[in-house]
């Protein structure tokens, strides 16, 4: 067994490499945007490759999955693996793979055509969430109160489409975690992410405009958090994110919470079986609870921001029991992947 890393400081690379030192097992450093990258696995050996791609990389959407298709196709294993992979950061994708799967999710309606988009407008209740494929943190979602806010969207969807980073939310929501929480490394965050705000940085102007489809999820009233469940292999972690005020977005808050308080473990029972239908050792959930406390999967990702979770204070058992225990959940994820954990739970 030979593992090979492509490295991205800041990233899950960060403490695999960590574990890879500790364990003393073989592995090598190497750059996934090589030309030849090819050819330095075979000569290296590799036999797991792992890449913590990122959403807000266009190159590591333009390449990662080419790449990982490509390697798996002489036997390489990967992190993450091609059902983990081909739906990240599309919510468009995760609803027809959750509806295909009958994993309880947030209705949502998606269009292609603006004439069944303006029809569909006309015959439904508002307000809807309105969103686009991908975005992390909330940016790219909206709460469409009216019949006339949702025609102008289908109209600018059908025409000149939408920016994939929206730098106004990105400024405004930065400016509001400063209000609450007036601390040094928040106000850091101020001038790095409000000029990125302001000035989009470049990384994001190459992404293509969204356009030729709208999507409109399902509003639910009075939220005011919902919870992220992490499953690796067969533990899940808990977060739970609160809602700013005035504003029923909880993703990209920052308002957390990580000692599990009262909610419906049947989320806990859903994640850990749609890990399996999913065919996914490492699944990170967004949970809402409906009027009569079900629970709703927003949508679902193989990664996540690292470092955050290292404040988890336990993790809760295929039984639904609660262990309280320190949390690296790099740790556990390659040591999961390269123990091939089979998903039998």
């Amino acid at each position: 067994m030979k593992i090979g890393i492509h490295h991205r400081k800041g990233s899950f690379s960060d403490r695999w490499i960590e574990y890879l030192e500790q364990k003393k097992m073989p592995y090598v450093i190497l750059n996934a945007f090589d030309n030849d990258i090819i050819k330095q696995i075979k000569e290296n050996k590799v036999t797991h490759f792992m890449w913590h791609f990122n959403q807000n990389y266009f190159e590591d959407m333009l390449h990662a999955k080419t790449l990982f298709r490509s390697v798996n196709q002489i036997g390489i294993k990967t992190f993450p693996n091609e059902d983990a992979y081909w739906h990240f950061d599309d919510k468009v994708a995760q609803k027809y793979l959750l509806e295909a799967l009958d994993i309880p999710l947030v209705k949502a309606d998606v269009f292609y055509h603006q004439k069944e988009a303006e029809k569909y407008i006309e015959n439904t209740s508002f307000p809807k969430v309105f969103k686009l494929k991908g975005g992390a943190g909330s940016i790219n979602v909206k709460l469409v109160k009216t019949k006339e806010q949702a025609r102008k969207l289908v109209k600018k969807a059908f025409g000149s489409g939408f920016d994939a980073f929206d730098s106004w939310t990105v400024f405004t929501d930065t400016i509001e975690r400063f209000r609450r929480q007036k601390t040094a490394h928040n106000f850091l965050r101020v001038i790095k992410w409000g000029f990125k705000g302001i000035f989009v940085d470049k990384q994001y102007k190459v992404f293509p405009k969204q356009r030729n489809y709208v999507y409109f999820q399902e509003f639910i009233p009075d939220l005011t958090y919902d919870i992220r469940l992490i499953v690796i292999g067969n533990k899940c972690f808990y977060l739970k994110r609160n809602t700013r005020d005035n504003d029923f977005r909880a993703s990209g808050s920052g308002m957390l919470e990580f000692v599990p308080g009262k909610f419906n473990l049947e989320a806990v029972n859903i994640a850990f079986k749609a890990a399996r239908k999913l065919n996914m050792f490492c699944v990170a959930y967004d949970f809402i609870f409906n009027a009569e406390d079900q629970p709703l999967v927003v949508e679902i990702s193989y990664g996540f921001q690292p470092y955050v979770y290292d404040q988890c204070v336990g993790f809760y058992d295929t039984d639904l029991n609660w262990n309280e225990a320190r949390v690296n959940l790099e740790f556990e994820i390659i040591e999961s992947f390269l123990n091939e954990f089979s998903l039998t739970y």
